[in-house]
């Protein structure tokens, strides 16, 4: 079922589709709240097009974060009159506030932007980071708490392409890091004050454009206590989040020590199991591992419990839903995989065209969410096999995850913000 979607007004149905006080469900991270990239919820649209549209916001200039979701508030970031920005919108698609920080730097590839991270929120605070170094801490009426810039306190980013990893929160600080060709680290700053915490060197000697890191940080339970389990530089490792101590790390991704894998889709969790994509999925050499967690040190030697040349991904992250894994490859594969073992449940091909798939796909309600780069919008069942439901066309490009939240489907755009409602 192919549908295509003008999207050019504002839908007369809005004030209808308000959800009931207490209706929406918070998104406050870039995978959602068990940064996974999934949900049990369900009730949302599978058709996207006017039918379903319940509005449309125009965005200032081209961002490619992906919204998060916070009591009926969709914040974003994107630039604003040549300046990194961040945006709040109501569920009735109206702009509540925007607030601007210092000059953008905008993206290098197609499909980049200086506005890659995306927000993070604890419900009281609102975090974001830019290519510029520009990381900044808001309060959610939009005034300025704090803000600092790490590339004039620590030096410039040195990735070969846009800076794309997004902050994430513990209890009491704002986590950043930096993988890339110079001084490599994870540092700490106070989510209050800004008063940067700890900071812990992550320097790894690699081959050629394997330290370029642009995955996100995940904040785990670790022995009992907050620690943030990070994939780059042929590593993935596991740092307190008290003072940036590393407490475990596991190596041999890359055993014949190929140049240009740099790390880019992130790492998903189920159980003690850390399934990790590697290698070159967009050039046929996909490479998947299996990592067990737990201990202290240097796990490599125990910890890979199997790897797979089969399915991966290069750029989209996978899901987890319901203890299985979902691949999503730059060239829309998509394969089930059981975690504990590596053994493809089943696979499948999404609708092909010039474009990728770029977004990291989204699980709601047993259906997969797909975006490709041209505007399409896949979705399908999932759960005892795979049905493709859906083919949508947006006109807009899309490189966002989408976000479900209260009953709605949130969509960035690079030239609007949508919500879709059934």
């Amino acid at each position: 079922m192919t549908s295509r979607v003008p999207l050019t007004a504002f839908s007369l149905f809005a004030a209808l589709l308000m959800p009931l006080a207490g209706e929406t469900a918070d998104w406050s991270r870039w995978r959602g709240p068990a940064d996974n990239g999934s949900t049990a919820a369900g009730g949302f649209p599978t058709k996207f097009d006017a039918s379903t549209l319940v509005w449309k916001a125009e965005l200032p200039g081209k961002g490619c974060s992906t919204p998060i979701v916070v009591g009926q508030r969709i914040y974003l970031t994107a630039p604003v009159d040549g300046k990194d920005a961040t945006l709040a919108y109501d569920w009735s698609g109206k702009s509540v506030w925007q607030t601007s920080f210092d000059a953008e730097i905008p993206g290098r590839h197609r499909n980049g932007s200086g506005s890659n991270p995306s927000p993070v929120s604890d419900g009281k605070g609102l975090y974001v980071a830019f290519k510029s170094g520009m990381l900044g801490a808001l309060n959610l009426d939009g005034s300025v708490r704090w803000k600092i810039n790490l590339s004039e306190r620590f030096g410039p980013v040195n990735l070969f392409w846009d800076f794309g990893s997004s902050p994430v929160l513990t209890e009491k600080n704002l986590v950043v890091a930096r993988m890339h060709n110079g001084e490599s680290w994870i540092a700490a700053f106070d989510k209050e004050t800004g008063e940067m915490r700890w900071k812990t060197p992550r320097n790894y000697e690699v081959p050629r454009e394997v330290d370029n890191g642009y995955t996100t940080p995940q904040v785990i339970q670790y022995e009992g206590k907050e620690a943030l389990l990070s994939w780059g530089s042929d590593h993935l490792t596991i740092h307190s989040c008290f003072d940036g101590e590393l407490l475990w790390s596991c190596t041999g991704f890359n055993p014949d020590a190929t140049p240009l894998w740099p790390a880019v889709a992130s790492p998903v969790l189920v159980g003690d199991t850390a399934v990790v994509c590697f290698g070159r999925a967009d050039k046929g050499a996909p490479r998947l591992h299996g990592i067990k967690i737990g201990g202290r040190g240097d796990a490599t030697s125990r910890a890979h419990l199997w790897k797979s040349e089969e399915v991966s991904s290069f750029v989209p992250s996978p899901a987890a839903y319901k203890g299985l894994v979902y691949i999503l490859s730059d060239r829309g594969v998509v394969a089930c995989v059981d975690p504990a073992t590596g053994s493809k449940v089943w696979s499948a091909e999404l609708p092909k065209a010039s474009g990728n798939y770029y977004a990291s796909p989204v699980i709601a309600g047993g259906l997969l969410y797909a975006a490709r780069e041209d505007g399409v919008l896949i979705v399908a069942k999932i759960e005892g096999g795979f049905e493709l439901l859906t083919e949508n066309k947006l006109d807009d490009r899309i490189i966002a995850g989408v976000v479900p939240a209260g009953g709605r489907m949130i969509v960035r755009g690079n030239s609007g913000l949508y919500s879709f409602g059934k």
